[in-house]
């Protein structure tokens, strides 16, 4: 892929504010009622891992999600409670060097079926690329994610892959109800499909293909469109950017054509506002993803995916 993914440059500052365990919320029930339910009980490690279980698992399983929604994945820490109801579930349903405290726990549970969502289709290196975000999943996993980006969800195809192996992994744990495990990982898998050529469509002629986010969670999505995005990385939500930051950006978004800073719904927008503003730019949001809440501008992937394709349209001129 010829597809560019830069990273304005930036002091190696990649604090990422925890939004707090507080009262789990899950998607059919906390954990503490994850096993015992008369249904195949599946433990998925976040919100795009509990769609994938709820989608292909239907009537025949129970979800828990051990983030609550409106919580900041990649720092959360488990409960005894969830660590407990994870080792009672059936299966786990997880993505390997996104969140550390789940890859510890998941190691060192009983559970017979472990579904990685990583080893099921391809992840890429953008450690050199992407700097920061890349470089503070190193430093949770103790250098075991080797720069590997996480967020394949994103990208409508490998996100279908990772739904393939799902339900033939729910197939074999739980073989009497195969067959509708099949019949909806299909149905799922052309919805996928069917996302994938909203993008492929609606992002082909544009204005620009360079877009800029707070978070470096869309390289997947930028390479399989043929786009590139610009990341603000590294930056504490919190804190202000620099005079030379603001400047590098003011270049870049001149230089192509860039009209918009996009921000994401679980972290502060002040680092996107005051970008924007001192470049005189827009700000728009992009939403990774990573949990659905009040703020989110739809009420599943896919409603929230249409609104993303939406945003970028919009923010790219397309035509």
């Amino acid at each position: 892929m010829n597809v560019r993914r830069r990273l304005i440059p930036a002091a190696a500052v990649t604090a990422v504010t925890a939004l707090g365990l507080g009262t789990l919320t899950a998607c059919s029930g906390d954990t503490a009622q994850a096993a015992n339910t008369g249904k195949f009980d599946v433990v998925a490690s976040f919100y795009p891992m509990a769609f994938l279980a709820e989608r292909i698992g239907g009537d025949h399983v129970h979800v828990t999600s051990l983030t609550s929604p409106g919580q900041e994945p990649h720092d959360l820490e488990l409960s005894p409670k969830q660590i407990g109801g994870l080792q009672d579930s059936d299966a786990v349903l997880y993505l390997k060097n996104l969140q550390p405290s789940v890859d510890d726990a998941v190691a060192q549970s009983p559970v017979k079926t472990k579904i990685d969502a990583a080893s099921l289709t391809t992840l890429e290196d953008h450690g050199n690329e992407v700097g920061g975000h890349a470089a503070a999943h190193d430093t949770h996993t103790n250098g075991e994610s080797k720069g590997k980006d996480p967020h394949i969800w994103l990208d409508p195809v490998r996100y279908a892959q990772v739904a393939e192996g799902v339900g033939k992994a729910f197939e074999q744990a739980d073989p009497k109800h195969a067959a509708d495990y099949r019949k909806n990982t299909a149905a799922l898998v052309r919805q996928l499909n069917g996302l994938d050529k909203q993008f492929r469509d609606g992002l082909a002629h544009t204005r620009t293909k360079v877009f800029v986010t707070t978070h470096a969670a869309f390289g997947y999505l930028a390479e399989r469109y043929g786009l590139t995005e610009e990341a603000i990385n590294g930056l504490d939500p919190e804190s202000e950017p620099s005079a030379a930051r603001v400047k590098d950006l003011e270049a870049m978004a001149k230089a192509d054509g860039v009209s918009t800073v996009f921000y994401e719904t679980l972290v502060s927008d002040k680092t996107a506002k005051t970008i924007a503003n001192d470049a005189a730019l827009k700000t728009d949001v992009l939403d990774p993803i990573e949990g659905i809440t009040a703020k989110s501008r739809g009420k599943d992937y896919f409603s929230v995916q249409e609104a993303n394709l939406k945003a970028l349209r919009q923010a790219l001129g397309a035509k």
